[in-house]
């Protein structure tokens, strides 16, 4: 049996791509139901510098995460991704998965749960393999120890 899952709804409207944005960034860095603080720190940068986010102000960012954080309690981070990514176009989706990872990636290597949930996020947001392979790769140089080898 399939269930039907309900869009996020902004007032009468369907979520926009903005909102979708952030639902997946916010599920990424909550996907386990914690908030870490490198996490919510990594997806404050993912979004403070980037358009529309950047003219929303603290109060803005405040409502939007508000908004989200109810949404994921009700449905859960996976359903969140899920409408999310109807909403979003092919680039969106690509970049959305790459903040993701780098979210997912923030607090140290990633874990078999956060590599599980990055695989169902590339599923949904129909993203190849070569294409999300080619961003972990990223992931590691941009995050690899500076000591070391």
């Amino acid at each position: 049996m399939t269930t039907m899952i309900e869009p996020i709804r902004q007032g009468s409207q369907a979520i926009d791509a903005p909102t979708a944005f952030a639902a997946i960034a916010l599920a990424a860095v909550s996907w386990d139901g914690v908030l870490s603080m490198a996490g919510s720190r990594a997806l404050r940068h993912s979004l403070d510098y980037r358009h529309p986010f950047c003219d929303y102000g603290d109060a803005g960012m405040v409502k939007l995460m508000d908004h989200l954080l109810r949404e994921m309690r009700q449905k859960g981070a996976q359903h969140l991704m899920v409408e999310a990514a109807e909403a979003l176009n092919p680039r969106q989706r690509a970049t959305a998965y790459a903040v993701a990872a780098e979210i997912m990636r923030s607090d140290g290597p990633l874990q078999a749960d956060e590599r599980n949930i990055l695989d169902n996020l590339a599923i949904t947001l129909e993203l190849s393999a070569t294409d999300t392979e080619t961003v972990l790769s990223v992931m590691e140089v941009l995050h690899a120890d500076v000591v070391g080898d």
